[in-house]
């Protein structure tokens, strides 16, 4: 009878378990060796780590003295230094007789005390100070100073939904009014985008629409107002906008 020879043999279980110990010393012996030059490095530089420790922990103690003994005194000087232009500010908004004395008051003080433009001018990095931007701003509008809105509009910042979208669209009537519809349609529209909601968004690009129309750019008005009517239909400006979309197409035609 024929016999085949088998073509491999399975190693020993002796050979397997002293290949499993070398390979595991090995292992060990290179996780000594890194250890060891770890720990040489440390010792080496110690004295770097140690200062980088201190500069690192310094650091952070000078931030939180800087916010505790700098940063909030200031927040608090600044805020009760606005609160005395604010209250010019206030009546005249509020339809006061002689409203355009209000607003130089507001923005100029009086009787020694700051206004708002002292405000922003030392208290400018301050919550206090930043507000103050966006009331200087809406007073240069209602005075007519169309340039210095502008400017103070665009330095002010906010997360906040409506007052974000106010100072947008507020560029937008001051630009309006230095005839530049262009940047007034671009802000409004700005204001629109700043944080969609059913009331600032429609309000907005309803107010680029009618300038737009108004400068007879009727493929753009068209394209705002059907922009309400898909997507805030139920708006003030959505129930009515049907006859604003039919007038800019009628006139493009």
């Amino acid at each position: 009878m024929a016999t085949y020879k088998k073509k491999g043999s399975k190693p020993s279980k002796e050979k397997l378990t002293q290949e499993e110990h070398s390979t595991t010393a090995e292992v060990f012996n290179t996780l000594d060796e890194t250890a060891s030059k770890s720990e040489q490095w440390v010792e080496r530089n110690s004295k770097s780590l140690f200062t980088a420790l201190l500069v690192v922990g310094g650091l952070i103690l000078a931030y939180f003295a800087y916010d505790k003994f700098v940063t909030a005194p200031k927040e608090k000087e600044a805020a009760d230094e606005l609160a005395y232009p604010k209250t010019f500010f206030d009546q005249a908004e509020q339809g006061a007789v002689a409203a355009d004395s209000l607003f130089n008051l507001a923005l100029n003080g009086a009787d020694g005390k700051y206004g708002l433009i002292d405000i922003i001018e030392n208290y400018g990095g301050t919550d206090a100070g930043n507000l103050a931007k966006y009331m200087a701003g809406i007073s240069y509008l209602r005075i007519s100073d169309y340039e210095n809105a502008i400017i103070q509009l665009n330095d002010f910042s906010t997360d906040d939904e409506i007052l974000g979208a106010l100072a947008k669209g507020n560029i937008g009537d001051a630009f309006a009014q230095i005839n530049q519809p262009e940047e007034a349609i671009e802000n409004y529209i700005d204001a629109a985008n700043f944080q969609k909601n059913d009331l600032t968004s429609p309000f907005y690009l309803f107010k680029a629409g009618i300038l737009a129309l108004n400068t007879k750019d009727y493929a753009k008005a068209t394209k705002l107002f059907k922009r309400i009517k898909e997507e805030y239909p139920t708006s003030d400006e959505g129930l009515k906008i049907d006859a604003y979309i039919n007038r800019a197409k009628l006139a493009q035609e």
